[in-house]
């Protein structure tokens, strides 16, 4: 079949397994021309390991430091006629590369927050592994199911204590507009929390350890974003603030309990996901941030953020700030680029648009989590859904 993309609001429902596979490849080729990476964890846990800073872990670490890995992920399979999840076929194409390479590389694909699917990774660790010295947190869901009781919670992305009033982006049409926010009731901060926050995260350390496959002096990463004084009203003071303060709180409470540098959140860059096109404001920024970035030359995507965290951050004595974070989102929140940033903010309209920021760029990276808007990929070609090279 021909695939082509199918873009719904901020979803694109098709994804492409050459252009996934296409994807994968350069970013395995990122890393290694740069050449290897110093680390003795060579066992690694990626929960949220199919895209963007998930992904771009498992393959750092892999590529880099010849780790062997589990991944875990929510995807979806491919039938006769209709194409996998973008993840899906990003996790086959790892895979593929990875065991070529020598490296193991188990893929468990289901609910990271549910027991079945811990169990279902821990089995595959002691079969695998034996133990695992690296954990990697990078899932990213609007939605969690709590084990212990069965209860549903959902996120709701809002400002907090006060409504907010913001420009924010059509990214459809190139409309810039004015968005106002109504705030979260304390119902929908907790349930932002609860999906967001890092309960999740002390339960996967909690099963480890109990089922002994945490290795002495093992080390977890929990990716966040705090971002730009420009998004902060709805992201960073709103209830997603929330929930990256009990972030903070789990990865204090897994220190007092396994050691100095058992736990620490990780916070990264603004890139294009499919998440973050969904949270008003965000989207704008980020077609700032991308002109911004790239007239300074600091662009970097998830592949480039990941590296430098592994190849320089985690090296040696590793710097933390005032709450024992691992900052890698410091080009991004520098003086010099927040100030051009928020001069360009102020002037943005429709019409200015296409002067001040990166629209199209914004579009083409968007494509390119699913599989689409890759050179050198044929998309004319009949391909079949179920298959990854």
């Amino acid at each position: 079949m021909i695939i082509e993309p199918k873009i719904r609001g901020f979803i694109c429902t098709t994804a492409h397994p050459t252009g996934c596979a296409t994807n994968v490849q350069r970013q395995i080729d990122h890393v290694v021309v740069k050449g290897p990476i110093p680390s003795a964890r060579k066992r690694v846990l990626v929960l949220g390991c199919s895209t963007g800073y998930g992904l771009a872990s498992r393959i750092v670490t892999t590529f880099g430091s010849d780790a062997d890995t589990v991944g875990v992920s929510f995807e979806r399979e491919p039938g006769e006629t209709k194409p996998a999840s973008a993840g899906w076929y990003n996790n086959r194409a790892f895979e593929n590369r990875a065991r070529a390479a020598g490296r193991k590389a188990v893929t468990i694909e289901g609910d990271a927050f549910s027991d079945a699917v811990k169990a279902e990774a821990i089995e595959a660790i002691k079969a695998n592994l034996g133990q695992v010295d690296l954990i990697v947190y990078s899932v990213a869901s609007p939605v969690r199911t709590d084990p212990s009781d069965g209860v549903t919670y959902r996120s709701a992305i809002k400002p907090y204590g006060a409504a907010v009033t913001s420009k924010t982006l059509n990214t459809g049409t190139g409309e810039v507009s004015t968005i106002s926010v109504e705030p979260a009731t304390e119902e929908e901060a907790a349930a932002t929390v609860k999906v967001m926050g890092g309960e999740d995260w002390e339960l996967w350390i909690k099963a480890l350890s109990e089922a002994g496959v945490l290795a002495d002096g093992f080390q977890s990463l929990n990716y966040t974003y705090l971002g730009s004084e420009l998004t902060w009203p709805i992201y960073h003071k709103g209830t997603l603030g929330k929930a990256k303060a009990d972030l903070d709180r789990a990865a204090a409470a897994i220190r007092g309990q396994f050691g100095a540098h058992a736990a620490h959140v990780v916070a990264l860059k603004a890139v294009v996901t499919q998440a973050s096109s969904a949270i008003p404001v965000v989207p704008l920024y980020g077609t700032l941030l991308i002109k911004v970035e790239d007239e300074m030359g600091l662009g970097e995507g998830p592949i480039q953020q990941i590296d430098r965290l592994f190849r320089q951050k985690l090296q040696g004595n590793i710097a933390l700030d005032d709450a024992s974070r691992v900052r890698v989102d410091d080009w991004e929140l520098s003086d010099t680029m927040q100030q051009e940033l928020a001069r360009r903010w102020a002037q943005l309209s429709t019409e200015t648009l296409p002067a001040l920021a990166d629209l199209p760029k914004y579009r083409e990276e968007f494509l390119k989590l699913f599989g689409f808007a890759v050179g050198g990929v044929d998309y004319g070609a009949d391909v079949d859904p179920r298959v990854v090279n």
